[in-house]
């Protein structure tokens, strides 16, 4: 359940948002919905593909975080080290509505405990929310963009289905479906002029990021595999 509200700072100038990574709080996810503009960060680390909407049937482009339901293998690096962490998952409890931005009050993030304030003394938004409100301005014409590139791609018959197949060194196995990317074969026979089009449009550096973001889905088994290595002692006394 959602309990969506416009933010204003006068109802809500106590409100706290727990803003970090959490596996408790959200970013339990094995597969995030992302827009084009984040490619060049994603592409360093996670594996870039596109899926379908289970309610629409339209595709959308999401970075992969782990092999099974629940799953997000980055967590910890998302937590400790910067790694980039997709808006989709920076947005925490907050919503565009219209032109207004809106937090769902029965979000777990939002608590009382929350280590970041959403308005200051005088009433003004914090530093956080400030951030919050960038990111949302990012988004929300970012997936219409993202739209537009995947519906180009279509027209051009690029997107062709890829199973992901993953043995891991507990003798267990997965098995993806429902995942795709970028036909190289058809993007090579593409006539110049097409080729020509998707360049000046910025969409062939897209194309190339997302076909080279596929070598972190053999990363992201070796992480899985490091969760099944056995625990060793740690030693006590001072060295």
């Amino acid at each position: 359940m959602t309990n969506i509200v416009i933010l204003n700072n006068e109802a809500h100038r106590k409100l706290r948002v727990h803003a970090q990574p959490s596996l408790d709080l959200g970013d339990n996810q094995r597969f995030v919905a992302v827009v084009i503009s984040e490619f060049p960060a994603l592409a360093l680390h996670y594996p870039i593909l596109f899926s379908k909407d289970a309610d629409t049937g339209q595709f959308y482009c999401g970075v992969m975080l782990g092999f099974d339901v629940g799953e997000n293998l980055f967590i910890e690096a998302q937590c400790d080290e910067n790694l980039y962490r997709p808006l989709n998952l920076q947005r925490g409890p907050f919503y565009t509505s219209g032109d207004d931005l809106g937090i769902d009050l029965d979000n777990p993030r939002v608590t009382a405990a929350g280590e970041q304030a959403l308005f200051g003394e005088a009433n003004e938004p914090s530093l956080y929310l400030q951030s919050v409100m960038g990111l949302m301005r990012e988004l929300k014409p970012g997936l219409e963009r993202t739209k537009v590139f995947i519906n180009t791609l279509m027209e051009l018959k690029l997107i062709e289905p890829l199973t992901i197949k993953s043995h891991f060194d507990d003798g267990s196995q997965r098995e993806l479906t429902g995942l795709y990317t970028v036909n190289r074969e058809a993007l090579a026979g593409l006539n110049d002029a097409a080729v020509l089009d998707l360049f000046r449009r910025g969409y062939l550096q897209l194309i190339y990021l997302q076909r080279a973001s596929l070598n972190h889905v053999a990363t992201l088994a070796q992480k899985k595999n490091r969760r099944f290595l056995p625990q060793l002692p740690r030693r006590s006394g001072v060295g």
